[in-house]
């Protein structure tokens, strides 16, 4: 997948000029985009933290995507800013994609961005100090960050701030549903070399964000939930899924559970863990290994038994009443 840089800067170029700054690399996916992407790359401008390059997966956009990346790359010549060829496989592909570029170096911080949010002037800088502030070198566990979002209108109206998991994040919970939002993630060096580590999944995940999540609580990291809001996260038609709210989205949902397709994404991320073992504890290898059985034993009571048994769970009452209920009805 060869990257066509849009800077003629050598990669790192800003950041040797601000010494003892960790660089970041903000990794952007877009298709068709032009509509809010102007609003998203002047709010990396805007960052505190001002050591960071730019690396843009584009999946094939036919509107003003590219143009805008080209205008941006031409206003600011000193950034590493590269525009990359996307798979066209979808949304989570691009991102897998993209986080195993080869020339993305092994040493950066990656800070995963979509395009139509709007960053906070501290989410960079507020991220990196939580990451600096748990303990380093051999021995400590990976960390990956994720930082709150402001619920906006398209035009940036607010509605509400996303809510935090009520009973914190783990591998248990991980297994069946995702609370580390894409567009809110960091992830330092060793988080990232995690990710990076051993076989690619046959077929890319159904989600690059609850991939992480996953891979990440089952390798005994420590993810970071901050409650500051670090983004403005756009509520918009296109993302109406996404936002967790609203009887289309409630609609939405159901149609997909009907469809299978929540089944279908659990067993989808076990074949991709089964893969990579390696990075799992051993309890969390224990652990995979009794889902997949379960999965694989008889449904309906027996199943939902297990799972209790083991310990899954959602993050609300009502959200686990809605697993056990679909376990029940054969449904996962």
């Amino acid at each position: 997948m060869p990257a066509a840089p849009l800077s003629g800067a050598p990669p790192g170029a800003l950041s040797g000029a601000l010494s003892g700054a960790p660089h970041v690399h903000i990794l952007m996916c877009t298709y068709n985009g032009a509509a809010h992407l102007q609003e998203q790359l002047d709010s990396f401008l805007a960052q505190e933290h001002a050591a960071w390059s730019l690396w843009v997966s584009d999946d094939g956009s036919q509107d003003a995507t590219r143009a805008i990346l080209g205008r941006f790359r031409a206003a600011h010549p000193g950034r590493d800013i590269r525009l990359i060829d996307g798979p066209c496989r979808g949304h989570a592909a691009n991102f897998m994609s993209l986080l195993a570029h080869p020339e993305l170096p092994a040493t950066t911080t990656v800070a995963l961005s979509d395009q139509d949010d709007v960053w906070l002037p501290h989410k960079l800088s507020r991220g990196l100090a939580q990451i600096a502030a748990r303990p380093q070198g051999a021995g400590a566990a990976p960390v990956v960050y994720g930082c709150g979002s402001l619920r906006v209108t398209a035009d940036l109206a607010p509605i509400d701030a996303a809510p935090l998991p009520r009973r914190g994040p783990g591998f248990a919970n991980a297994l069946v549903q995702n609370v580390l939002p894409g567009n809110c993630i960091l992830l330092p060096p060793a988080a990232l070399a995690l990710l990076r580590r051993g076989p690619a999944p046959e077929a890319p995940p159904p989600f690059h964000d609850w991939w992480i999540y996953l891979l990440l609580t089952g390798a005994g990291a420590e993810v970071i939930l901050d409650p500051e809001p670090g983004i403005l996260y756009r509520q918009h038609p296109e993302n109406v899924l996404g936002a967790h709210r609203g009887l289309a989205a409630a609609g939405a949902r159901l149609t997909l559970v009907r469809q299978r397709r929540y089944q279908g994404w659990i067993r989808a991320n076990l074949a991709a863990l089964q893969r990579r073992q390696d990075c799992l504890t051993a309890d969390n290898r224990a652990l995979l290994a009794a889902v997949v059985a379960a999965l694989d034993g008889p449904g309906g009571p027996a199943r939902a038994r297990a799972f209790r048994r083991l310990g899954l769970h959602r993050q609300t009452p009502r959200e686990n009443l809605l697993l056990y209920g679909l376990v029940l009805c054969g449904w996962v």
